[in-house]
């Protein structure tokens, strides 16, 4: 369906006319991923954030289990994880496996998202990947890339 890629590219305006004309905010796709997820997990906060004020449901899960902020922790940004969460995202949210979003952001590095989760509440013990915290694991990747980046 259209609308379901001018969630993916960001199409604001056309997208908002189309809900305002009766379609559902909650519109998802085979996989169960919403307008939400598909916005903020493709990082177009102006169309994630219209969205949310047309009040889409800021937790709902795809088929995987996965939240939009599990997704855009995954992605690295920031901004949307702090627009998610003023929306009242669930923080501790399990996105499947036990895997919260500080875990998604602590495994792939994004130490600027794990130090703002866990500042806004995040459980840093609600799961551990092979026995480490999130924020142990977002120490060593982080070293892990600096070291990469010296080598190169």
């Amino acid at each position: 369906m259209m609308a379901l890629d001018f969630a993916r590219v960001g199409e604001s305006d056309t997208l908002q006319r189309m809900i305002e004309s009766g379609l559902s905010v909650e519109l998802c796709d085979e996989k169960g991923n919403t307008l939400l997820m598909l916005a903020a997990y493709s990082r177009h906060i102006d169309t994630t954030a219209m969205l949310l004020h047309y009040h889409a449901n800021v937790d709902k899960r795809n088929d995987r289990g996965q939240t939009p902020l599990g997704g855009v922790a995954f992605k690295g940004d920031l901004e949307l994880v702090k627009l998610l969460l003023e929306h009242d995202a669930n923080i501790d949210a399990d996105n499947g496996g036990g895997k919260t979003p500080l875990m998604f952001a602590a495994m792939f590095g994004h130490r600027d998202i794990v130090d703002f989760l866990i500042k806004n509440g995040a459980d840093t013990e609600a799961q551990t990947f092979f026995g480490m915290s999130a924020y142990s694991l977002a120490k060593i990747t982080g070293g892990i890339r600096k070291l990469l980046r010296s080598l190169t």
